[in-house]
């Protein structure tokens, strides 16, 4: 593989675990760009979009769950893999909008067969996606202590802007971006090492009984 065959934008908030996957798949051809989080990796994908997004789900201010959500409506051509060390084996976690999943503290080796598999999957045509389900906002430190917003990412203009925490978890909001009106719906959730799997599986659920019984949004 070239440069100008596959692009990959790396998100991690951790600077050693970056460095040494961008550099490991730099070295085999590909060409990597890193974002240290969320609101980084939006910032590069309006730049110039990758082929291929490999976040990190746990980081702070925007989580992997939230920009994988945004990246899956904004770009369903992209193909997404999601990794983390809070959930083991080759499954994607119930309800992480990504592609693929790579445990963190496998092999490159298992990296790069996730991402040849990828490269022989049809890759999704780009579609209106109607009555999506919620974007997942992680409750951050400050915001568990008392704060009483957090920051969401439109995913129709990609800018950001503050948003209610609430008082409980996993519970959908409304709100329209307030930049280009596009409404949105959003759950915020736990830190995932302090999320049990079940609970992100009944706000999977949730998430999808919504989008059921939803009115219809286009792009």
């Amino acid at each position: 593989m070239t440069e100008t065959q596959v692009k990959l934008l790396i998100v991690d908030d951790e600077p050693l675990i970056r460095s040494s996957i961008s550099h490991a798949l730099a070295d085999l051809g590909y060409g990597v760009r890193v974002a240290e989080d969320g609101f980084s990796a939006l910032r590069a994908i309006r730049q110039q979009a990758p082929d291929i997004l490999i976040s990190d789900l746990n980081m702070a201010g925007m989580s992997g769950f939230e920009l994988l959500s945004v990246v899956r409506r904004r770009f369903p051509e992209m193909q997404t893999i999601a990794m983390s060390g809070a959930f083991s084996g080759d499954e994607v976690p119930s309800g992480v909008a990504a592609d693929a999943f790579y445990q963190k503290g496998s092999s490159i080796g298992a990296l790069l067969q996730i991402m040849g598999t990828l490269a022989h999957t049809e890759r999704r045509a780009a579609r209106p996606y109607s009555a999506p389900a919620p974007i997942w906002i992680q409750r951050d430190a400050q915001a568990a202590l008392g704060d009483a917003y957090v920051t969401i990412a439109c995913p129709e203009c990609l800018r950001t802007f503050p948003g209610a925490v609430g008082s409980s978890i996993c519970q959908t909001r409304e709100t329209i971006c307030v930049y280009c009106r596009f409404p949105i719906k959003y759950a915020i959730v736990e830190p995932v090492e302090r999320l049990p799997v079940q609970v992100l599986r009944q706000a999977h659920a949730e998430a999808q009984a919504t989008q059921e019984s939803a009115a219809q949004f286009y792009y």
